[in-house]
């Protein structure tokens, strides 16, 4: 099977066919994803709460992302491999390069992902111009933690969803390929997915965007946080790594993940 691309990515929203997304963080559970079918895998800075246990994302640094990139890019054939930017590691547009450039060289990633809307359209502009695919990310932008005051829902009042529906317009127009919302009412999330010719990627955004993502840890129902509301344990009524992991990418294509107990109003 040819590996997919940004492009196959795009086809896949024009033809309505869920984009099922996953994260991994080494060779081998990169590779039983992949045999699981998983279109995009995603090595993110989520790793420094679920490998490294740490409290939140913040502490992940741009050596540990391009060692665990390049663990997931041996073993990765299928899916289209994209890596987080670390917190910090893209405050400027010459150190947002950089850090592209090693994660795509040193790592193999095909495109990287970095949070944030109007601040960052400068960046995603710069990257894009210079050939480097940029997935951007509204919502809960994990990073941004601190400020938010916590893991929480974004977007529910008018003005905020009028906000990152801008944000999300123009971050297309700014270059951006792809799109994360993590977080934001379903309702919002819709209209966002509606609105754009990028594909949207959803977790904790409802049903109705392109495709889903969902940390690996979370499906397997391993992590040592508790499960986020968003997330299901797909291992409890699966006998291998494998078929858990079958089950949820079947579950998106499907469109019975997520329901509503997975998702905001």
């Amino acid at each position: 099977m040819n590996r997919k691309t940004v492009t196959t990515l795009h086809k896949m929203k024009a033809d309505r066919e869920k984009i099922a997304a996953i994260t991994a963080y080494d060779a081998s559970l990169a590779h039983v994803c992949e045999m699981a079918g998983v279109d995009l895998l995603l090595v993110g800075d989520s790793l420094a709460m679920v490998v490294q246990g740490h409290e939140n994302t913040l502490p992940v640094t741009v050596d540990e992302m391009v060692y665990h990139t390049a663990c997931v890019s041996r073993a990765s054939r299928q899916a289209l491999l994209v890596a987080d930017m670390p917190f910090m590691a893209y405050a400027t547009t010459d150190r947002a390069l950089e850090t592209a450039e090693r994660l795509m060289k040193q790592g193999g990633a095909q495109m990287v992902k970095l949070e944030g809307g109007v601040p960052q359209l400068e960046t995603v502009r710069y990257l894009s111009e210079r050939g480097i695919p940029v997935c951007g990310h509204l919502g809960l932008t994990p990073q941004s933690v601190h400020r938010l005051g916590g893991y929480r829902v974004q977007g529910r009042d008018q003005a905020a969803a009028r906000a990152m529906l801008e944000e999300s317009a123009a971050l297309q127009q700014a270059g951006a390929q792809l799109l994360v919302l993590e977080c934001v009412p379903g309702t919002l999330a819709n209209e966002i997915s509606r609105n754009l010719e990028i594909p949207v990627i959803g977790i904790g955004a409802g049903p109705d965007t392109d495709g889903q993502v969902l940390v690996l840890y979370d499906v397997l129902g391993i992590s040592v946080n508790r499960i986020p509301k968003f997330a299901r344990d797909f291992m409890r009524e699966a006998k291998s790594v494998e078929a858990a992991v079958r089950a949820y990418v079947e579950a998106v294509r499907r469109g019975d993940f997520p329901g509503p107990e997975h998702s905001f109003e």
